[in-house]
Order: C-alpha cells, then sequence, then structure tokens
C-alpha cells in the first residue's frame, strides 16, 4: 500500500539564480493556490523551504561541506497530528526500510511556548530562539525540562543520518495558535558548536511558513484509504479490519509511528478502540512477533499500580507471598500499552518518567540492582492531560516525554461511514464463533440506517453489544438449522436498540441531548485552543448564542425557504402571524455570521435566507405591532 501521510521523495532542490524576492513569493502562492490537498501543499512548501535553505547555505563560508538532507512538516493541533509530510533530498543518507526518527518533542515544546523559530546544534546539544530569546543547553539537568537530544531516540536518529543543525519555524494558525511546524535538516560539521549556518535564512523561512499555514491546516487530507470499500479482501488487516474515511489519514499516521520508537499517544473517548489501534501499532512495528502487554490503570488501585508495572520480590510488602514479573519484565523486546494514564498515582508517575528517559527500573523489595527496559510505550487516555497538567495532578515533564506522537481517535458519531461496516464485521465474528459458517452474514439496509441513526455514546464497545443482542435474536427468529445466508433485518436491530432505550440507554431525546453536549464539547474545546481567557482572541460565551440561529436557519432549509412552515415547527407560529419572524430570522443569522468572522471560516451558512430575510424586513408593514 502506497503512504499516503508520510512521504519521501527525491529532490535535487537546486537553488534558484536570484535571491529571495517578491516574485518568488509569488510563484509560492500561485502554487499554494492549485494544491488541493494537504500533502500536495506540504510538498510545495518544503520544496521552496529546502530550494531557500540550500541557496543561503551556498552563500554562507560553510558552502564547501554543508547540504540540507531532508524537510519535514508536522501539523499537528492541540488535539493530536493530523499529517505529517517528508521530502528529501539527494544528500540524505540511505536508511533502508525506516522512516528515520522525527524532529524532538523538545523542539516542539519550544516552539509552541515561544511561538518563534528555533535552531539546534544537535552535537552541541544546543537549542537558540531567535529573534533575542536567550539560548538553552538541552543537556541541562532533565528536571529543568529535560530533552530527546541527550541520548533519546530522536538524538540517536538525528546522528544516524549525518544531520548537525535543524532548523524549525512554527505554523501559526488563527490569533497566534501553533497548528504545527516546518523542520530543515542540514549536514555540516564544520558548524558544529559555531554560530549557526543559517545566516538571514530565518527570516524567509518564517515568511514561507506564515504563508503557507492556512493552506496546510485548512485543506483535506488525500489520505491512502479513502474508504474500505475499495479495499480487497487481501488488503484488510486483521487488527483494524475497518477503515473509513474520517480514519484513513489517521490510519497511514499511526503505520508511520509504528515504526518508530518513541512514546505513542492516543486520545480518545472510552470504547472508541485505542486499545485495537495500540495492537494495530505494534504488529506494525520492528517489534512484531515480540510481547504485547496492556495495563488498563483504572482496574489497579493506586497502592499496586507500581508494583503491576516492575513486578515484585517476596515479602516486599504485606500480602506479597511470592515474587511477581511485572509488565515491563512481561513485554521485554515488545510493546507495553497503559492505559487511561490519566490514572497514574504521583509515585507511579515518576517511576514511568525514570524508565522513559533511562530506560531503567527497579523490581519492588530489590534494592541490589537496577534492571533495564526495553519496551516500547503506547499510551491511551479519555481525559485531557494538558488540563491534568495545570491541575497539577499529572506532571508536566511526563506529559511532555510521552506527548511525542499523540494521536485523537475520533468518538463512532464521529465516524459515521464506519458504523455499518463495524456492525457487519461483530456479527460476522459472532457467526463465525457461535455457527461455525463461512458464509458472511448481511445486515439488511434498513437495519444499518438504524444503527446510524444512534449517537453510540459508549462507542464501539456500545456498537458490539447491540450487534450481539441482534445477531441472537436474528438466530433465534431463524430458527435451526440456520440459513447458509442469514440476515440481520431492521426488526431484528429495532428489537436489539429497544433494551438500550428500557435500560436507561440513549433514547431519542438523549440522544439530542448526546449530541448537544458533544456541541458544547467542541466549543469548549476551541476556546481553550484560543487561550482559555487570555485576551480578545477568546471564544467568548456569548458566541454561544448563535446556536439559535443555526436551529433557525436549518429548520428554514428544511422547510424549503417557508419561513412561515419553519417558525411554526419550532412553537413559534405566533411571530410568523404577527410578521415579526422576519427580524427574529435576521437578528439570529447575524449572530451566526459573527460567530463564523470570529472563528475565520469563510462566507457563513444560511447566506441565501439571511438575505431574503433582510429584504421581506424591508417590506412596509401593516398595522401589527413589531414588538417581540
Amino acid at each position: 500500500m502506497k503512504k499516503a501521510m508520510v512521504a519521501s521523495q527525491s529532490s535535487s532542490a537546486s537553488p534558484p539564480a536570484s535571491p529571495p524576492n517578491e516574485l518568488q513569493v509569488h510563484a509560492l502562492a500561485e502554487e499554494l493556490v492549485r494544491c488541493t490537498s494537504f500533502e500536495d501543499a506540504a510538498r510545495v512548501v518544503l520544496s521552496h523551504a529546502i530550494a531557500l535553505a540550500q541557496r543561503v547555505l551556498v552563500r554562507s563560508r560553510f558552502a564547501a561541506t554543508a547540504r540540507v538532507v531532508r524537510g519535514v512538516i508536522h501539523l499537528r493541533p492541540h488535539d493530536g497530528y493530523r499529517g505529517l509530510v517528508v521530502v528529501e533530498t539527494e544528500a540524505a543518507k540511505p536508511r533502508g526500510d525506516d522512516d528515520g526518527r522525527l524532529t524532538s518533542t523538545t523542539a516542539w515544546r519550544w516552539v509552541v511556548a515561544t511561538r518563534r523559530p528555533v535552531a539546534i546544534d544537535v552535537h552541541a546539544g544546543r537549542i537558540d530562539l531567535v529573534a533575542g530569546f536567550a539560548p538553552a543547553k538541552l543537556h541541562e539537568p532533565r528536571a529543568a525540562g529535560g530533552s530527546d537530544f541527550c541520548g533519546g531516540e530522536t538524538h540517536s536518529g538525528l546522528i544516524a543520518r549525518d544531520v548537525t543543525h535543524v532548523q524549525v519555524v512554527p505554523l501559526l494558525g488563527m490569533l497566534g495558535v501553533v497548528d504545527g511546524m516546518l523542520s530543515i535538516e542540514v549536514a555540516c560539521r564544520a558548524a558544529i558548536g559555531a554560530p549557526s549556518p543559517w545566516g538571514d535564512c530565518e527570516r524567509d523561512l518564517q515568511l514561507c511558513a506564515v504563508m503557507a499555514a492556512p493552506y496546510l491546516a485548512g485543506l483535506p487530507s488525500r489520505g491512502a484509504r479513502a474508504s474500505q470499500e475499495t479495499d480487497t479482501e487481501a488488503d484488510v488487516d486483521p487488527f483494524l479490519p475497518v477503515i473509513g474515511a474520517s480514519m484513513a489519514p489517521i490510519v497511514e499516521l499511526l503505520r508511520t509511528f509504528a515504526r518508530q520508537d518513541e512514546p505513542i499517544l492516543v486520545t480518545g473517548p472510552t470504547g472508541a478502540g485505542k486499545s485495537r489501534l495500540a495492537r494495530f501499532c505494534h504488529e506494525h512495528s520492528r517489534r512484531k512477533g515480540k510481547p504485547f502487554e496492556v495495563l488498563d490503570l483504572c482496574s489497579v488501585p493506586e497502592a499496586l499500580q507500581m508494583a503491576e508495572l516492575f513486578g515484585w520480590k517476596r515479602g516486599a510488602f504485606t500480602g506479597a507471598v511470592r515474587d511477581k514479573v511485572g509488565y515491563l519484565a512481561q513485554a521485554e523486546g515488545g510493546t507495553v500499552f497503559l492505559d487511561e494514564v490519566d490514572n497514574l498515582s504521583p509515585q507511579a508517575q515518576a517511576g514511568l518518567l525514570r524508565v522513559l528517559e533511562e530506560r531503567a527500573y527497579r523490581v519492588l523489595g530489590d534494592e541490589r540492582r537496577d534492571l533495564q527496559a526495553d519496551v516500547r510505550f503506547i499510551v491511551g487516555s479519555n481525559a485531557r492531560l494538558e488540563t491534568a497538567v495545570r491541575e497539577k495532578r499529572f506532571r508536566e515533564d511526563l506529559y511532555y516525554r510521552i506527548n511525542v506522537l499523540p494521536v485523537r481517535l475520533p468518538p463512532l458519531a464521529e465516524r459515521a461511514d464506519e458504523i455499518v461496516p463495524w456492525a457487519r464485521y461483530m456479527a460476522n465474528r459472532r457467526h463465525g464463533d457461535t455457527a461455525g459458517r463461512a458464509e458472511p452474514l448481511a445486515i439488511a439496509p434498513r437495519a444499518g440506517a438504524l444503527l446510524e441513526a444512534r449517537a453510540w455514546p459508549g462507542n464501539l464497545r456500545q456498537l458490539d453489544n447491540v450487534v450481539r443482542r441482534a445477531y441472537a435474536i436474528a438466530s433465534m427468529a431463524h430458527g435451526e438449522p440456520k440459513p447458509a445466508s442469514m440476515v440481520i433485518g431492521e426488526e431484528h436491530v429495532r428489537h436489539a436498540l429497544a433494551y438500550e432505550d428500557a435500560d436507561g440507554g440513549p433514547t431519542a431525546d438523549s440522544s439530542l441531548i448526546d449530541k448537544l453536549i458533544a456541541a458544547a464539547t467542541a466549543f469548549v474545546h476551541e476556546a481553550e485552543r484560543r487561550g482559555g481567557g487570555a485576551g480578545g482572541g477568546t471564544l467568548d460565551l456569548d458566541m454561544a448564542e448563535a446556536f439559535k440561529g443555526f436551529v433557525v436557519g436549518v429548520a428554514t432549509m428544511e422547510c424549503d425557504g417557508d419561513r412561515d412552515r419553519a417558525f411554526a415547527m419550532l412553537g413559534k407560529d405566533r411571530l410568523a402571524k404577527a410578521r415579526n419572524h422576519h427580524k427574529v430570522l435576521r437578528r439570529e443569522l447575524e449572530r451566526v455570521e459573527d460567530l463564523c468572522a470570529r472563528l475565520g471560516v469563510g462566507a457563513p451558512p444560511f447566506v441565501r435566507i439571511a438575505g431574503r430575510a433582510e429584504s421581506d424586513d424591508d417590506r412596509p408593514r401593516g398595522t401589527r405591532g413589531e414588538r417581540l
């Protein structure tokens, strides 16, 4: 399968004859306008950035030995990676089947904190903030923040590629929020420990990033697997059998991340499939075939978390009547998936941090020696760890150490195209286990429509329960012997869903509540992303009043533009009779327009309706009152 989210290409990136000027900026803008996907835009930006860096190096005193190795664009808003593109030059060192290490999470942390570019001297272990910010040694004590360049996987990867210097530029979104970064890697041994070889390149790279950021953040991902329907049976991954269009870019990212040894942080709601994604990453890593251990920290009391992770010796504590091998030892050479990591006790957080930084741990009750941990960590959480850090419930240094390759797994409600394929997979798995049949089981179209209409707050776990119930009901209806081609029909699914409602599950009313909560959550997350109260760029609570405008706008569209019928449907026929509904509609749609302007999303919805509302509002009125 071809790569989509991470692409490598050879490019001589020969420098233009003339220095940077307005014509070259104009050429970049023209190319970006023609791009239709994130990947296309990223390659355009990287080709310009690499050429720019090479042009500067050619004019520097290091021209004889300096060469650009590769450029990388990371698109990683607050909730995790959404895109990653790598472009290598002909000077890149061959590295076999490995995709190479990604730019250090330390660089990302500095870029996010300062919103400024950083220049990295890899061998000297030094980060310099441009524009007058004070430099800092990367090998300062880890208590001060630590560094992935000091003996970590990222540092080793850069050294292996002969990279000596890295320039990292932030991709700034709305109101200065950092949505990603652009990095250029250079091999220039003569400049190790010397003043930066970049010269005046920094300003032009920033200009390139500023121009490109809206395209990189706004364009959709092309994805390698737009739909599971296009895959043949041989292409279906046994560890991730269903991949919808919305999940395809995430899965392609994970295929690349799996080949790294850095921690992967998978966030998302309970039951959405984090453990399945963790197993998928393990099976696509160099550790495939080695142990894969899952430790759900919700099920382990805080007092026993250290013991479960590291193991214990007999007599280490009350109740330790025999030696116990910990999860790290059980997973030696393989992968440990720590689910619900936000439940880690402070003591266990300190122990895990040591393992991640030093690869060393000590079995409880054994004070004589440390053991080395040859494991890869995948970490899951359904909580917002940034909030836990701010509230001092989660160590900041541990958060940055596990937040190297973050990925957000959307809830099932945001993956509607996967609901029926997952239900079909679950039903056929059940069919094979219980009936021992090879013939595929079908789900009737109307039954699938019923499933797609649900909110699924319990995500895949809840869907699996409903499908099991529907299969049992269908089996009883078909009787024995079961037909060669069994079908789960609408009545079977409706009956299965009725049990959910009877048990206090998602009724029609609570389904609406779930969706309102989801909308409110999206609003709050956007407000948090914009600074959570830091100045005029925030998303004010009053902007939530625009929701009424969305309701009346959608209602009017559903009624084919008939505003009288829309207001009557919403229980406001009195306003329609008094002819006041035109003014109400115009006022509510203006709030929608204000919200869209604040978010910077371009033209607001309901433009046609708003225009008609204004024209109707300007018409002469009769003797009816206009007070609301």
